[in-house]
């Protein structure tokens, strides 16, 4: 995998794995193509900083699992192009909250983390789920991505 420059915060007061939260960014990261000097920072905040962020910079109430910010409008390069080096953004987490989509989910905390920075990652690079089409495309290429790092990982994924 190339050497990207993660940055990690843990805000939140709960213990997560940066470990696991840095492999799963370089890992899709690596497999958009993404160029090696791309930075990207992840912050894990707690329900109340994520409900502030989420009412000042998207105008709704209550807190939610993933926000992503975006910097400098890094795409994923097609199959005939060069990444372009930048700052892709920021996916700021929320454990307590995905802790609550884990259990519902029957998923690890572990692996509720990695695909909501997986789809924390994809909004950065521009994609959305606002219409069927779009949504197809983000959640399809999520899937894959949460299926290839299973594997890479050993578990076994749906």
């Amino acid at each position: 995998m190339a050497n990207f420059s993660i940055s990690f915060q843990n805000k939140s007061g709960k213990n997560v794995s940066e470990s696991r939260l840095r492999h799963t960014a370089e890992f899709v990261m690596s497999e958009l193509r993404l160029h090696p000097r791309t930075q990207l920072d992840i912050m894990c905040v707690g329900l109340e900083q994520m409900e502030r962020l989420h009412l000042d910079h998207m105008d709704e109430p209550g807190a939610t699992d993933v926000l992503s910010f975006p910097m400098d409008e890094l795409r994923a390069p097609q199959a005939d192009e060069l990444a372009l080096a930048g700052m892709l953004g920021e996916v700021v987490l929320c454990p307590e909250f995905a802790a609550v989509q884990a259990e519902q989910n029957e998923v690890s905390l572990d692996s509720e983390l990695d695909l909501l920075l997986t789809h924390g990652i994809l909004h950065l690079l521009g994609h959305d789920h606002a219409d069927p089409e779009e949504h197809a495309v983000m959640f399809g290429l999520q899937a894959q991505l949460l299926q290839q790092l299973g594997r890479r990982r050993g578990e076994v994924h749906d």
